[in-house]
Formats: structure tokens, C-alpha cells, sequence
């Protein structure tokens, strides 16, 4: 038997129709049904292959898991009875089952030559003994069966009534069980593998080289990947693209169950209907216009269930195109979210119209009439569509396809276009699941026009490099005995850098009106206020439960430290009390004469000194001991509790220690090992940090969810899951010993007994042929004729190791991205954009990536990522200086600000070139600031902050101050002054070896001052003369005693690798 139904399937699903039809009341989903007797399920002949399948066939189709044309099918509460031919009746008695929840009985029609029996009337006849009956009254069928059935109702005398059961019967679908929810997730990825791997690249070749193809024939060849032509030319599913798909393997056989929803729709510019964004529609036989805005849409069958995705794709896009369409984008994120078991039909929609008025309310006119709708069996389920006014609610593992698009859009040219964006999604407990995925970023989908070419060929909007430092920088010099050539290249060089240098002070000054202003809608009136120490509070510790837990050894009424209970025992006027030794600060013992004392000090608030001195109590009423003293003529017996005191002490303080350096570590989940293959794998790579044991190399596999470090000592092995990596860098060898992939997590894990929040791993480029110290033999003997081939071999070496790993990399990315259904972007640093600082205690080079800045190569590693980066602070920034330091401060006011020290002063203009191309704000001081207090003020309220100017006290980088703040009332309670801050001297002598913080020592003599003036008044003298020198004002023996002073206080200059002001090394600057 070709056609095997299934039973157990059949009465799972007949029982839920029955128990909704008997929980039918008027205020629920099944209303249509109530006070039914029977319903009715007709059928006729096949409707045509263009005609939208009708809902009494998917209802047919999703009950018996196949299409039975002229077949009836009448449920009574006590009965199922089915009217159909002699040859249908043979499949369909594979549902009959004793033990079902009703009996099902089948009527059979004669076959063709055989003479009519009585089938058809008895089927009429139970049909007709009802009174009323639901049906699908709004379709028509046709068919000799449907002929004869019409006659018999017909020559009844009396008929039942007929309601509509449409309703209910769109409640019977719409919940997905576990089999329709695989088949609909199949569905999607295959619709979602079409679209990453033929559908968007086609269309990428196609604007790219401005191919003529019309709309119908562009979707004729997407319809084509799952086969084409009849008999002997006949072509199999395109493997080429459908091997790309990750899910459950479809064999040869349930490659016949996969068809479209529809035709694919292509739309463009050129199309003459204009942008229809209904699924009713079909592609024209226009050209595909080369410019503009392009739609596609297609959805993809599996055993029936549907799914659904369409895109926009945009070339040239104007500013506000781009903006409308990361609008749509948004406002995807927030509908997923909003979407989830219980929520109303028609809040759906009112939800995503208050969205769009929040964010840009001109568009609101212009979004579609409705959202989505329900989808499975039926393509599209108009009572369960999202619109105003539907009141129906949507219920757990319902299926809907959620389209979302702006109609009637008006280009610069008049031209109307329209923007769509739809997904399949799976209606969950607390929100839904995207099931199609892809091809969705602006990355992907937005096109731009090359200018440097001449035919204007479109190409795709890639993920680009921080570009190539701008020309501010000094121009190059033409030099004859060291003197400038003032020709027509030097003042053309002049005029570059003017320009470029005007675009970067525009640039900025946007740059820093938008964190101005972003700033001011953040953060609320109160937001902010508790400045981080919000649950802040005093701790409770319990020791016992009760007096029946002392340990017996509290009768003697000594002093008794209980270390499992982690408490001391007082004796207090008789009684033992115990004290957890969280509670007690410290203890001190001495010897006076013939006794001892021991003191023990308390935790309390109120102490001038104390790491809990802002912390008040719960009740402010409360009396606290501060400390207690006791005395005793036994040396020895207070020197042991003396010692056990600080020793439990100290142990409580590294459990605490250690708690919080562990509380952001995770436990990741377990990694899936691949199964039916062989992992990828990276040989003889190490890791960094290193496991425990003797160093050797070991092996990377690539697994389903993750990537496994497997060591070849003993069961050690580092586990990495791809959702919990944040940015994955390839580092090559061409300029150093190690080609690297350096994986930096999302949150930290636990390697042996250490967090790592970035793991390393690499394969050493070089081997060592000889050892230069001569104290072995060397492996290989090269004459001088050789050398050059040695380093061919060498440069051969490093390019195959650097192709290999890259590829590697490559697939950890293809591996990540197919798990998570996000994209994971490979960074490589950009080497030419790289620059020399002391972001911890050492020099490093620090390379510059898409999306981060980064040091790799050593450890300490150092991984930022730029979009965290609110403004970066460059200081010390001053002619004569040879280093200057750049601070970069976080968007999240409570992490400290990350220093990077003594970077040349020569690769400042780069520096703030590649800071410009990615769009960080730029502020520059001639002195150090002290970050501590200024974080710490703006965190007591970034609300007032930002009200007060924000970032404003900073100078610009074209070092003046913010035209956002009045001149007169610019300073800030950070802002140097510039007749107080000290800074080295221009004219002393540099040390040649000078500290690792990049410092330049400052030697000054103090014969010049009078022998009455201390060191602080020659310090100040110097740091004014140093001023007016380098604004070639006064001459530097010229006094400004009679300038009115203002009250300062000095700043601590002692930073994390920062350089001294003063010789005190301090710097003067206003709180």
C-alpha cells in the first residue's frame, strides 16, 4: 500500500477537534461550533495547481495527513462517518481503531461500472437527522460527487441549518504539535538556506555586473533549485545550495513533500503594478531595475507546512532610506519580543503602530494595514491576521509569519517605493523564536555605488576597514639643507590637510552633540542617582540557628573560635555570644606587665576610616560596640586565640576575595560533540592561558555549538560555546612569531583554577635550525648560497600556515553562525594602522580591528570593543612633549576608564584620524585628569551630569573648548587651569632611558630663582613660564604675580603607568 495513514496521529487530532467542540461557549475561539450537532466536511475534484489551497482541504489534509478529493467526512459527537470511493476506502480504513476516542465508520461508493448503492443515502440520511450543522459555507466545490450530493440534500424534506465553521476550524490548526513544528522548522531553514545562498547572492551578480533579466524569469530560476523539466530531462533539487542546509537530512524520497508556498515575487523599480506587497501577486515581465528599491518574497513547503520570507534590498540608499529601513529592524527585535502566549491580535498591531510614533511618526501612515497572520497547513489563516481588529488570541507554539513593511513611500524624485521585511516566527511562553533567518542586516541588504568607477557598477555595503588615516597629518617635506621647499606641492599639501583637518573638526563636533544628546535621553531625571551602589547595604550573618548549635566547649565561658562555624565566643557578663567573623574588623594583642590583653575591633558605620563609611545603616537608632578588650595572666592561651582570630580572619577575606572575582564567571552548557563525521580540526596548536602540566601542543575541533581544546595530557580540555564568544580575531605571521585566533568571551570561564575571559590559541611560525651559542650541533649546515633559499622557504611557510588557520577561523565562523542563526564576524587587526602604548605595565603594539582595538600577540591581552568607547580623552597633549596618553571612557559609567600610555607623539594625527573614521568623540588636556572622581561624580547622577554639558568641560580635539558650554562658565569642576597645572619642561634634557611608562623625566636647575622660594613655588613658576612659552606670549622671565589666583588642589599624578608632571610627581588641577 503506496499510502500509509497515520492512526495515532489521526486520534490525537480528532479528539482535540472534539474537545473544542464540546468546550464551545460564546466567549472563546470555537464559538462557531456551538449548539452544532454535526460537522460537515465536503470535498470535490482537485482544484487547479495557481489556485490557493481552500480551508477545507488543509483542514482534510492536516486531519489525514493526505488530500482525498471527493470525500465527506460527518463528525458527530458519537461518530465519525466517511463517504468516499471503493479505492479511497482502502486507505482510509487504516484509521479505524476500536480503542479510538469514537468509532469511525466508512461509506463506500460502488465503483464506476458497478451498479450504485446505498452509500450515499445512508450517509445522507444520518446527515439529515440533524437539526444543525457547521460547514464551510463560503466554498464551492465541483465533481460528480459533489453533483450527487447536492440532488439528495435537495429531495429531502427537511434540512438542517447551516452556520460556518471556518472559525473554529482555524482554532483546530492553529496550535502546533511536536510533528508540525519539525516539518514548519524544516520549512524554514530550507526557505532560509535558499535566500543566504542563491537568492541573495543571484541578486548581489546581478546588480553587480547589471544584467538584463526580467522579474518572472529571475523567479522561474529560484523556483528551478528544487528541480525542473518532465521525464527524461528531468533535474533533481539543486544540491549545490541545498547541501548549505544544517538541519535534519531530507532523503531522496521527502525531496517530493518540498514545493513553494507561491511563486517568488520579485519586484523593482521597473516593475509597472507598482510595490504590491500582497503574496497574491506575481513577478512581471519588466526588466529588473539596477537602481532603486528591490522586493522578494518567497515561502517553502514541507509535508504541507508553510513558511514565509521576504526582504528589501536597496541600492544607492538615500539617508532616510537607510533610516527607515533600520527602523523596520527595530521594530522586528521589538514585535519577537512582544509576540508570546495570550497577547491579542489586534494589540500586536496597535503595539508596533505606538513603536513606529515613538520613533519616527511620519512613517506611521505609511505602515501596512496589518502585521502577519497565522500560517501552517493553510498558507495564510485570515483569522488569526494581526491586524486592528481582530480580537482573537494567539496561543503557545502557534506558527505566524510576521510581515512588516512601509507602503507609499515618496523617493527625492517623486518615486514611490515600499519597504518589507517578513519572517516565520513560533509564538512562545514569554516571546517568540525567529524560524527564518538571514540576509536581513544592513550589511547585507544595502547596495552603494562605487565612485571611483566609471560605469557605476553597484557593490555590496561590506563590513570595511577602519580607513587610512586622513591627510591632517604634517605633509611630507622636500628638504635641501634642511630647509622647506615652499613649491606648488607644498601648498597643495596645505590645502589637503586644511581640508581634512576642517572635515575632522566637523566631524567631531557632531560626534559630540549626538553623545550630548543621547546622554540627555538615556538618562531620566532620577536615572542614575544611586551612582552604582544601588542594593548597596550591610550584610547578615548567622552563626547558629539556635543555643542548642553552640558547641559544648561555650561552658566554661572562655574564648572559643569555631572555625566550621566561622564564628568567635565571646564571654559577655556570663553569657557566651557569638560573633561571625565577618562582623569583627581586626584584633591586637599586647603585653602589659603580668597580663595580656587582647582587642577585638567591630565592623560599624560611622568610622572616619573605613571602606564602609557611606553606607548607613538600616536603623540610623541603632547603638554599636566598637570594640571589646579582654585580660589574662596566660600568655600563651591569648597568643593561640590571637593567632586562630587573624588566621580565620584571613581566610574569610580571600573566600570573599575570591567570590567576587568568581561572581561573573559562568557555567557554560554542555558542548555537542559532532556525530556521523569528523570534527574540524586545527593540530598542534597551545593554548593561552596554558593548562596545568608540561607545555605541548594539542588540538582545536569544531563541534555543533562550540569548539573543544583537547590536550594530549591526560582528560584535560578547554570547552568554548559559540553563544558565549563575543569577537573572534585572526591574527597572521607576517610580522611576528605566531599565527594566532583569539577568541574573547562574552563572559568569563573557569581554565584549570583561573577566569579567563579570552582564549588563545596559536602555532609558533619559525623553527629554530641552529642555536647561535654554538653549544649544539646545528640540525642543518647552510653555506651562503643557501640563505636565500631559506628564506623563500621561510615566506612559504608562514603563508601556508597564515591560508590554513585563516581557513580554520573560517569555519569556526560558518560552524557559529548556522548554530546560533546570527552572524559571527571574523576580525583580522589592520597592522598599518597599528600604534605603540602601555595600556598595563609594558609597551605593546596595539592594532586597530573592524570592531575593536586590540593587543593579541602577549599577555596581558587587551580587547576593546569600539562600540562600548562613549569618548576617548587624549592628554598630556602639549608641544615639546614626546609621548602623550589617551584615556578611553565606557558607555558604562561604573567600569574605569581604560588608560593607554606614552603613545607617540608623532602618531597622534593617526590616532585621531582612525578615532574620527569610527566615530568616537575626541576631547585632548594638556595634563592628566583624575578619572577616579570625575567617574565617581557622574555617577552620583549622569542626569545632572549631562544637564550641566555633559562632556563639554573637555576640550575638543581641535583644542578648544566646546562650543556647547557658555565661555565663561565652561569650567567644570574637572577642568585644568592653565596657570595651575605643571607639566615637564620643553627645555630640559630627555632621558635616552627613559621608564617603562614612557614618562620623560624633567631635570630643572634652580639657580635662575632665588634661594628663598621651596620647591612647590619653583614648581609653579616653571609650569607658568612653560605656558606662556608655548603660546608665544610673554617671555618666560616675565612675572604674572598680579594674576588673581584661583584656589586649587593637586590632582594624585600617580596612574597606572602614567607619566610624572613634576619632579613630586604630582599635578595640579581643579576638582
Amino acid at each position: 500500500m503506496l499510502v500509509e495513514l497515520n492512526k495515532s496521529q489521526f486520534q490525537a487530532r480528532l479528539k482535540r477537534i472534539l474537545d473544542g467542540w464540546n468546550d464551545a461557549s460564546s466567549d472563546n475561539e470555537y464559538a462557531s461550533v456551538l449548539d452544532c450537532d454535526a460537522l460537515l466536511l465536503a470535498s470535490g475534484d482537485p482544484g487547479a495547481e495557481d489556485e490557493p489551497m481552500k480551508k477545507g482541504t488543509c483542514f482534510q489534509q492536516w486531519l489525514l495527513g493526505y488530500e482525498f478529493p471527493s470525500t465527506f467526512i460527518l463528525f458527530e459527537k458519537d461518530q465519525i462517518s466517511i463517504l468516499c470511493s471503493a479505492s479511497k476506502a482502502k486507505y482510509l480504513s487504516q484509521v479505524q481503531d476500536p480503542n479510538g476516542a469514537v468509532p469511525v465508520k466508512i461509506f463506500a461508493q460502488a465503483k464506476g461500472k458497478e451498479a450504485a448503492n446505498d452509500a450515499l443515502p445512508k450517509f445522507a440520511e444520518r446527515y439529515l437527522s440533524h437539526k444543525r450543522v457547521g460547514t464551510m459555507t463560503k466554498e464551492t466545490h465541483t465533481g460528480k460527487t459533489i453533483n450527487e450530493w447536492t440532488d439528495a440534500v435537495n429531495a429531502a424534506n427537511s434540512k438542517p441549518e447551516l452556520v460556518d465553521m471556518s472559525p473554529a476550524v482555524s482554532s483546530f490548526l492553529a496550535v502546533k504539535d511536536d510533528e508540525e513544528l519539525k516539518a514548519v522548522q524544516i520549512a524554514s531553514g530550507l526557505t532560509s538556506t535558499l535566500l543566504k545562498h542563491h537568492v541573495a547572492p543571484k541578486l548581489e551578480t546581478i546588480l553587480d555586473r547589471e544584467t538584463k533579466i526580467t522579474h518572472d524569469t529571475l523567479a522561474a530560476q529560484i523556483e528551478a533549485r528544487l528541480g525542473s523539466g518532465e521525464g527524461a530531462s528531468a533535474k533533481g533539487p539543486d544540491m549545490k545550495v541545498w547541501s548549505n542546509y544544517k538541519g535534519k537530512k531530507i532523503s531522496e524520497n521527502d525531496w517530493q513533500v518540498v514545493e513553494f508556498s507561491y511563486s517568488p515575487i520579485i519586484i523593482s523599480k521597473s516593475t509597472k503594478s507598482g510595490y504590491d506587497l500582497r503574496y497574491t501577486g506575481e513577478s512581471s515581465q519588466d526588466n529588473i531595475s539596477h537602481k532603486g528599491v528591490l522586493l522578494v518574497a518567497f515561502g517553502m513547503r514541507y509535508k504541507s507546512y508553510s513558511s514565509n520570507i521576504a526582504r528589501t534590498f536597496i541600492v544607492d540608499p538615500t539617508p532616510s532610506q537607510e533610516e527607515q529601513y533600520n527602523l523596520l529592524l527595530a521594530l522586528q527585535v521589538e514585535m519577537v519580543s512582544f509576540i508570546k502566549d495570550g497577547v491579542i491580535a489586534r494589540d500586536v498591531h496597535q503595539h508596533a503602530l505606538s513603536y513606529i510614533a515613538e520613533k519616527k511618526p511620519e512613517l506611521e501612515k505609511h505602515f501596512v494595514k496589518n502585521c502577519g497572520f497565522g500560517t501552517g497547513v493553510e498558507f495564510r489563516d485570515s483569522s488569526y491576521l494581526l491586524s486592528s481588529k481582530n480580537t482573537r488570541k494567539l496561543r503557545k507554539n502557534m506558527v505566524i509569519i510576521l510581515g512588516l513593511g512601509f507602503t507609499d513611500l515618496v523617493d527625492s524624485n517623486g518615486s514611490k517605493y515600499a519597504l518589507h521585511l517578513a519572517d516565520t516566527i513560533q509564538v512562545g511562553e514569554d516571546n517568540s523564536t525567529l524560524l527564518t533567518e538571514g540576509v536581513k542586516n544592513s550589511k547585507d541588504t544595502l547596495f552603494f555605488l562605487d565612485s571611483g568607477s566609471a560605469d557605476e557598477k553597484p557593490k555590496k555595503a561590506e563590513r570595511k576597514p577602519p580607513v587610512q588615516p586622513r591627510a591632517n597629518g604634517s605633509p611630507v617635506k622636500k628638504t635641501v639643507a634642511g630647509k622647506v621647499l615652499r613649491n606648488q606641492t607644498r601648498r597643495t599639501q596645505d590645502e589637503v590637510h586644511q581640508t581634512a583637518l576642517a572635515k575632522l573638526r566637523e566631524h567631531q563636533k557632531e560626534l559630540h552633540e549626538k553623545i550630548q544628546q543621547d546622554g540627555l535621553a538615556k538618562y531620566s531625571e532620577e536615572g542614575g542617582a544611586t551612582g552604582g551602589k544601588e542594593g548597596k547595604g550591610w550584610k547578615k550573618f548567622q552563626s547558629y540557628k539556635g543555643e542548642v548549635a553552640l558547641p559544648p566547649e561555650v561552658e566554661r565561658l572562655r574564648i572559643y573560635v569555631d572555625r566550621k562555624a566561622q564564628s568567635v565566643i565571646l564571654p559577655i557578663h556570663g553569657f557566651a555570644v557569638p560573633f561571625h567573623i565577618n562582623t569583627i574588623k581586626n584584633a591586637s594583642k599586647n603585653d602589659e606587665g603580668e597580663f595580656t590583653y587582647l582587642r577585638i575591633n567591630f565592623q560599624t558605620p560611622g568610622q572616619l576610616v573605613g571602606k564602609k563609611e557611606d553606607t548607613p545603616f538600616e536603623d540610623p537608632d541603632a547603638t554599636f560596640i566598637r570594640s571589646v578588650s579582654y585580660r589574662s595572666p596566660d600568655v600563651h592561651r591569648f597568643d593561640t586565640v590571637y593567632k586562630q582570630i587573624t588566621e580565620l580572619k584571613k581566610e574569610a577575606n580571600k573566600r570573599e576575595q575570591q567570590k567576587k572575582e568568581m561572581a561573573d564567571v559562568i557555567d557554560q552548557d554542555n558542548l555537542v560533540e559532532l556525530k556521523g563525521r569528523r570534527p574540524v580540526r586545527m593540530q598542534e596548536a597551545f593554548i593561552r592561558p596554558a593548562l596545568d602540566g608540561k607545555r605541548l601542543p594539542g588540538e582545536v575541533e569544531i563541534h555543533s555549538n562550540g569548539i573543544r581544546y583537547q590536550s594530549p595530557v591526560g582528560s584535560q580540555r578547554v570547552d568554548i560555546l559559540f553563544s558565549n564568544i563575543k569577537h573572534l580575531f585572526f591574527q597572521p605571521c607576517d610580522h611576528e612569531l605566531l599565527v594566532i585566533v583569539h577568541v574573547h568571551l562574552k563572559a568569563p570561564i573557569m581554565i584549570g583554577k583561573k577566569k579567563a575571559l579570552d582564549v588563545q590559541f596559536f602555532k609558533e611560525a619559525s623553527e629554530v635550525q641552529f642555536d647561535e651559542t654554538g653549544n649544539r650541533k646545528r640540525k642543518h649546515r647552510y653555506g651562503d648560497e643557501d640563505e636565500l633559499e631559506m628564506e623563500q622557504q621561510e615566506r612559504k611557510m608562514r603563508q601556508m600556515l597564515n591560508k590554513d588557520i585563516k581557513a580554520f577561523s573560517q569555519k569556526i565562523v560558518e560552524a557559529a553562525s548556522s548554530s546560533l542563526d546570527e552572524t559571527l564576524d571574523l576580525d583580522i587587526p589592520f597592522r598599518e594602522l597599528s600604534f605603540e602604548g602601555v595600556p598595563f605595565r609594558t609597551g605593546v603594539r596595539l592594532q586597530p580591528t573592524t570592531d575593536c582595538l586590540v593587543h593579541l600577540t602577549d599577555p596581558p591581552f587587551l580587547v576593546v570593543t569600539l562600540s562600548e568607547i562613549e569618548i576617548a580623552s587624549l592628554e598630556r597633549v602639549q608641544y615639546g612633549l614626546k609621548h602623550f596618553d589617551m584615556i578611553l571612557i565606557f558607555k558604562d559609567f561604573n567600569k574605569a576608564p581604560l588608560h593607554i600610555n606614552s603613545i607617540s607623539s608623532q602618531q597622534m594625527d593617526d590616532v585621531k584620524n582612525w578615532l574620527d573614521s569610527v566615530d568616537i568623540p575626541i576631547a585632548e588636556s594638556p595634563v592628566n585628569l583624575n578619572w577616579g572622581p570625575i567617574m565617581k561624580h557622574i555617577n552620583e547622577s549622569p542626569h545632572d551630569f549631562f544637564q550641566g554639558g555633559g562632556w563639554s568641560f573637555l576640550r575638543t580635539a581641535d583644542g578648544v573648548v566646546n562650543d556647547s558650554s557658555d565661555e565663561e562658565e565652561s569650567e567644570s569642576d574637572f577642568a585644568v587651569e592653565e596657570d595651575d597645572f605643571e607639566e615637564e619642561d620643553d627645555d630640559s634634557s630627555a632621558s635616552d632611558f627613559s621608564d617603562a611608562s614612557g614618562s620623560e623625566s624633567a631635570s630643572g636647575s634652580a639657580g635662575s630663582d632665588s634661594d628663598g622660594d621651596d620647591w612647590d613655588e619653583l614648581e609653579r613658576k616653571a609650569a607658568r613660564s612653560d605656558m606662556k612659552r608655548a603660546e608665544g606670549g610673554a617671555k618666560p622671565d616675565e612675572s604674572d604675580s598680579d594674576r588673581p589666583k584661583k584656589k586649587s588642589a593637586k590632582a594624585n599624578g600617580k596612574s597606572n603607568g602614567k607619566s610624572k608632571a613634576s619632579s613630586n610627581g604630582k599635578v595640579k588641577g581643579k576638582r
